[in-house]
């Protein structure tokens, strides 16, 4: 049975490196046999992070070069670095990125042994438009990768950061749908985990995992909390 990847996206949080050793701490306590636990805070903590597996929440598109204020793939790796998130939803609503732009990223993660996990959303619930928006994220940021070295989250826009998570049987539905577009582009891509991200806390966890059939989760807000962030690994 291939374990259930649960992702935390501290985002740039938290504000001090002995609240981030906290935070390392208690992740590490955070017990369950059949989940791989991934932890992915700001860059600057990320060397605080050893004994447990981590991930970045971005990277450059090239090895190194003339690219003020950005972090390669090819540095993230020197830190035991072996994930990173790319096209994040806020990460193209506030900087503009292009799904041309992630697509070189992932390129860039891949070729320095670096797994992305590529995120996919929808701006709305209506079921044909977010239909096409989904399609065409995928076939965008996936063009010319293989399928067996990257994890695609669904993380729909209105549930994050707002509290209200999707509903579980509206989550299944998109689960399918990538599941279905991403096979259609390579057969063998029907063994690339698609994870839930969106609102995940202690009590819908598990929905997403038993209902919805989702390989894991990408935690936001929750991961935060170590208390939550346990409850979260342990019943899943």
């Amino acid at each position: 049975m291939k374990k259930i990847s649960v992702i935390a996206n501290w985002k740039m949080n938290p504000p001090t490196k002995k609240e981030a050793e906290n935070l390392f701490s208690e992740a590490k306590k955070a017990k369950n046999k059949n989940c791989e636990l991934i932890i992915c805070p700001p860059f600057p903590f990320l060397y605080l992070g050893k004994g447990l597996s981590l991930g970045a929440q971005d990277c450059a598109f090239q090895k190194s070069g003339s690219l003020t204020g950005e972090v390669s793939p090819h540095m993230l790796k020197q830190l035991s670095c072996n994930y990173v998130i790319l096209g994040h939803s806020e990460r193209r609503r506030t900087f503009g990125e292009s799904f041309d732009m992630i697509n070189k990223k992932a390129k860039a993660a891949i070729s320095s042994g670096i797994t992305p996990i590529l995120c996919v959303s929808e701006e709305t619930k209506d079921e044909l438009i977010a239909i096409d928006e989904i399609r065409e994220q995928i076939q965008a940021i996936t063009k010319k990768i293989s399928f067996s070295k990257i994890i695609i989250a669904y993380e729909p826009l209105f549930a994050i950061g707002t509290g209200n998570p999707c509903p579980t049987y509206l989550a299944a539905k998109r689960r399918v749908l990538i599941k279905s577009i991403i096979s259609k582009i390579n057969q063998r891509a029907k063994d690339t985990p698609v994870l839930y991200g969106g609102s995940v806390d202690e009590k819908n966890c598990k929905e997403y995992i038993e209902e919805a059939n989702f390989q894991g989760l990408l935690v936001g807000s929750s991961s935060l909390d170590p208390k939550k962030f346990k409850k979260i690994v342990e019943s899943i």
